[in-house]
């Protein structure tokens, strides 16, 4: 790969397309444009997407839920962003006219062990400053008729959106270049001359400043860039269906989640097209697009395995993945998990719906980033985790990768 150099007078300069180039369309990618050229007006910024349109994978995929911030660690990047983030996102929400709405949603403790868990979250909230509201179990009827448990939460601030939507107004609000159907091929970072990516049509741009918003590929493009990025993403399928009666279910509706697990376990969202989905599950995927037991790719297969974390990984969580896999392939058994919560609910009731897939990043000791993860390289900054509730919490991380590419400009 070459860069243009172009002769002035007796100086040579390099011709750059743009100051900032964004690898990936998803929405922490176009919040990171948007941010960047209302933080730094006539910043040059070029997003390369590989798919036809934004938000085609993680963003597009997921259950829609403005997420309050109760579940994470006070302090931690998540529990601040999410809880600032959700409340900006009903704003951006309103102000563009995407479909929204505030529907509150309940936590439910089916089984007495879960109770300490479900008071540890009320704790939780409140230090993150979340309105809680405790219920007991004859309570739980005001919100869900049909739901059962032992007691739950009623928090106020959780609701649901179409983040596909604000992903296009994003796009179209940051002034950015977006470049569709550009597959990053390689990477070629020098330090006094910047960054130059090809893809896969033989396009070459260059940039300054690198940024690393690829999700479910952001380890390999940050081992193209030449740094290492000490975790590896592995992707894990999360299976929904559609409930055949949406009725039952009047809003959100979450289980007690294991804290050793970054998954929120089969919970129910009405969406705001009214209808009701139920999941995800967690199961490992074959590919990190791999949204079906169908989809395999062997060379990415063979990457994830070879990573040491996870080894140590399945070691220590064999038992919670094997309740996962049995749930994947049988419907009874996901049924089963469904009415713990939602006794009426049959396996007829269980409709097929789209899948989707998280990129998780593991370390090499086996353990799950817990929180999101941002790294800087020289010319390059890269998101490296940034999963569920990273949609909520997108406007904030768009500012804070902005406030890292604009220093790393600076320097530059």
């Amino acid at each position: 790969m070459h860069y243009r150099i172009r002769e002035v007078g007796q100086v040579r300069t390099l011709a750059y397309d743009c100051d900032v180039l964004v690898i990936g369309g998803g929405i922490v990618g176009l919040s990171t444009a948007y941010a960047i050229t209302r933080a730094a007006p006539g910043t040059r910024v070029t997003v390369l997407e590989k798919e036809p349109g934004p938000a085609r994978h993680q963003t597009g995929r997921n259950s829609g839920v403005i997420h309050s911030g109760i579940y994470y660690r006070p302090g931690s990047l998540k529990a601040r962003y999410a809880v600032r983030g959700a409340a900006e996102m009903v704003k951006f929400c309103a102000e563009y006219g995407i479909a929204h709405a505030v529907t509150g949603k309940l936590i439910v403790a089916t089984e007495r062990e879960e109770l300490p868990r479900l008071h540890a979250l009320v704790q939780r909230g409140r230090e993150n400053g979340i309105p809680v509201r405790e219920l007991g179990a004859t309570q739980i009827a005001e919100y869900e008729p049909e739901v059962r448990g032992l007691a739950a939460i009623h928090v106020g601030t959780t609701g649901v959106c179409d983040f596909v939507g604000v992903a296009r107004q994003l796009a179209e609000a940051s002034g950015a270049e977006i470049r569709y159907g550009a597959e990053v091929e390689r990477v070629d970072r020098r330090a006094e001359l910047g960054v130059a990516v090809r893809t896969t049509r033989g396009d070459v741009v260059r940039g300054r400043v690198l940024v690393n918003c690829a999700g479910l590929y952001c380890d390999e493009v940050a081992r193209m860039t030449g740094d290492e990025p000490e975790v590896r993403i592995v992707p894990f399928r999360g299976e929904y269906y559609s409930l055949a009666r949406p009725e039952l279910v009047r809003g959100l509706v979450y289980p007690v989640p294991d804290p050793a697990f970054p998954f929120l376990g089969v919970h129910l969202t009405r969406g705001i097209d009214g209808g009701v989905h139920i999941g995800p599950n967690a199961v490992p995927a074959l590919a990190r697009e791999g949204y079906g037991w169908g989809v395999v790719r062997p060379r990415e297969v063979g990457a994830t395995v070879a990573w040491p974390g996870v080894w140590r990984m399945a070691r220590r969580h064999w038992r919670y993945g094997a309740g996962e896999l049995r749930r994947s392939v049988s419907r009874a058994a996901f049924t089963v998990a469904v009415r713990r919560l939602l006794p009426a609910v049959t396996s007829d009731d269980l409709v097929p719906a789209a899948a989707g897939v998280r990129a998780q990043a593991v370390l090499r000791d086996g353990g799950l980033v817990d929180d999101f993860l941002i790294r800087e390289g020289a010319r390059a900054v890269h998101v490296l985790n940034a999963p569920s509730p990273a949609a909520t919490a997108s406007l904030p991380i768009g500012r804070e990768v902005a406030r890292r590419a604009l220093a790393v400009l600076e320097g530059v």
